[in-house]
């Protein structure tokens, strides 16, 4: 525990070199373009090819009725009666997922997962047949196919499998074609409306003074605590990308609030350099009650009467650590360092650390917002 708030105070302490603030990040870093984001894309398709480990058609209906309509769309005849005649171990039913880029341009790739819906056991060797990827509009964006790369095998009998990672989860790099592209209307209205990915009015002010000492008063102006509108120059009206370029590797000065966050699974605990605690007294102590079941064997006297039978011995023991009343001294206001040997002194676990800044919060001395994943 002592090295982790080590680790804590050392990375702290770190002096940079170069840099404006400590806290100083890019624009990019802090905000993205609204407007400028990803758009999930989703299909529904069969791989085929498969050595056997296909989908049960008798278990997997959705299979079935996918193969009949694809071979009746190639002119192969089948009597809709005779559907179920159709046996075949080499093609499972699977899921298509993507997310499509912004600016992507149709004929231009890219990369695609394929997972099983049915009870196919591997999709190792597969492939792809032709998938249209739609959005949640319902318009088609891409096309997909091609081999699958699975990264896994799946191998057994009756008695015994061996597996590695998941076979039934593959990829294809490349795999989607964009049929269609997304439009997105940069500059609308000579603005730019930045979003910032972590709210906070401390930040949104230095982020549109950052703007404004670069290109000029009333060029940024912050809406909200998580949006800040920019105004595009006169000399970038008719190049925004350039503008977006030089606004986005602007430094700003980040801000936010004090956090804690603990991870009692893992007894994970993480402090931020704001963190502060008021004048508090902390106690430490362990109880430990240990119980152990034990069996004897009573055995009569040679020649006398009895039998032999097995007793339970229980034994019963107490523990109980001596506590430690530590004061955490901390008028003048200290830093996350001071904090960190303020709490090793106690000789607390992280798990028990959790346990003491819960009732810290609760007594109000913890200055912060506590999160407990």
């Amino acid at each position: 525990m002592k090295f982790f708030f080590a680790l804590l105070i050392s990375i702290a302490l770190v002096p940079l070199s170069g840099v404006i603030s400590a806290d100083a990040a890019r624009v990019k870093d802090l905000a993205q373009l609204h407007g400028v984001r990803n758009n999930q894309l989703m299909g529904y398709g069969l791989v085929t090819g498969l050595n056997g480990t296909g989908d049960d058609m008798k278990k997997s209906v959705f299979t079935l009725q996918a193969v009949y309509n694809m071979m009746t769309r190639h002119g192969i005849t089948i009597d809709p009666a005779n559907i179920e005649d159709i046996k075949v171990k080499n093609v499972a039913a699977v899921m298509v997922t993507a997310t499509l880029p912004p600016f992507a341009k149709s004929g231009s790739t890219m990369d695609i997962q394929v997972s099983s819906m049915g009870d196919s056991k591997s999709l190792a060797g597969g492939t792809l047949l032709m998938t249209p990827l739609v959005g949640p509009d319902g318009n088609v964006y891409a096309v997909a196919q091609g081999p699958i790369s699975v990264g896994a095998f799946s191998f057994g009998g009756k008695a015994a499998q061996v597996q590695k990672n998941h076979p039934t989860v593959g990829n294809i790099a490349g795999g989607a074609i964009i049929e269609r592209s997304v439009s997105i209307d940069l500059g609308e209205g000579g603005n730019l409306l930045y979003q910032l990915r972590n709210a906070d009015f401390t930040t949104a002010a230095n982020m549109a003074e950052a703007i404004n000492s670069r290109f000029g008063e009333k060029s940024a102006f912050p809406e909200t605590s998580g949006s800040v509108k920019v105004a595009i120059p006169e000399q970038y009206k008719e190049n925004i990308v350039d503008f977006i370029a030089a606004l986005e590797v602007l430094n700003v000065e980040a801000d936010s609030t004090a956090k804690v966050v603990v991870n009692e699974r893992t007894g994970t605990i993480v402090m931020g350099k704001d963190v502060r605690l008021s004048t508090v007294a902390v106690s430490h102590g362990n109880l430990s009650l240990i119980i152990r079941d034990d069996f004897g064997v009573s055995q009569p006297n040679p020649l006398a009467e009895g039998e032999t039978v097995v007793v339970p011995r229980t034994d019963i023991k107490v523990v109980e650590e001596e506590g430690q009343l530590v004061l955490l001294d901390m008028n003048k206001g200290v830093s996350l360092g001071e904090i960190a040997n303020a709490l090793n002194a106690i000789g607390a676990t992280p798990r028990d650390l959790i346990a003491i800044f819960q009732a810290i919060k609760a007594s109000g001395s913890l200055h912060g917002e506590l999160i407990i994943l």
